[in-house]
């Protein structure tokens, strides 16, 4: 597998999977993609990628100066997410990891500067760094949306897409499991597909 670079990425439209408008979680847990002929594209690959991804759905001002630190934090949960969803979507029991990666990034917010102590200058309050503090804010949110939309009545439709290798989630609609047009067609091909030579081989 390969990544492609964004001039490829610029290329292939790939449209929003049924629900990602009503819940970032489910964009965020979409942002890593497998395309046919052993692509995948990482919409959060780089430092930059990822704070255009996050300020595209309204999560950080443009050029924030995102760092790798907390880029990988972003991936980081992505992956926790995933691992819920597919755990969800399968009926499995969820890894405890995942569970507790939503959980502290749903707590890590302050509420109001917190104490510091120095040991030169005696105590103060101080709040983080302003791009630690919007990435926080920006993983709390799509935590409290993935905790929202694994306990809310959106979770009996959530789903993997059926077209391989396609690796999106995506909200149900009565019996589609694609996250797209395109994956749909891909999927009704494959099938026509093999009919053709089963019946071919009988």
């Amino acid at each position: 597998m390969r990544n492609m670079r964004e001039s490829e990425i610029a290329e292939t439209v790939v449209p929003p999977a049924q629900g990602e408008e009503e819940h970032l979680s489910l964009a965020l847990a979409n942002s890593a993609m497998a395309l046919p002929g052993g692509h995948t594209i990482d919409l959060l690959g780089t430092p930059a990628q990822a704070n255009h991804w996050l300020t595209a759905h309204g999560l950080a001002p443009v050029e924030v100066g995102m760092r790798e630190m907390c880029a990988t934090q972003v991936r980081s949960l992505r992956e926790q997410i995933r691992s819920l969803f597919a755990s969800r979507a399968a009926g499995l029991p969820a890894i405890p990891a995942a569970v507790t990666a939503v959980n502290d990034a749903m707590t890590r917010v302050p509420t109001a500067p917190l104490l510091q102590w120095d040991d030169k200058n005696g105590p103060y309050r101080a709040t983080p760094h302003p791009t630690t503090a919007i990435v926080d804010h920006a993983l709390a949110t799509l935590a409290a949306d993935a905790a929202d939309l694994l306990t809310g009545p959106d979770a009996e439709r959530l789903t993997a897409c059926g077209s391989s290798p396609c690796n999106r989630y995506l909200l149900r609609h009565g019996r589609r499991h694609w996250c797209s047009t395109r994956c749909g067609d891909r999927a009704r091909a494959a099938r026509a597909y093999a009919r053709r030579t089963r019946a071919r081989t009988e």
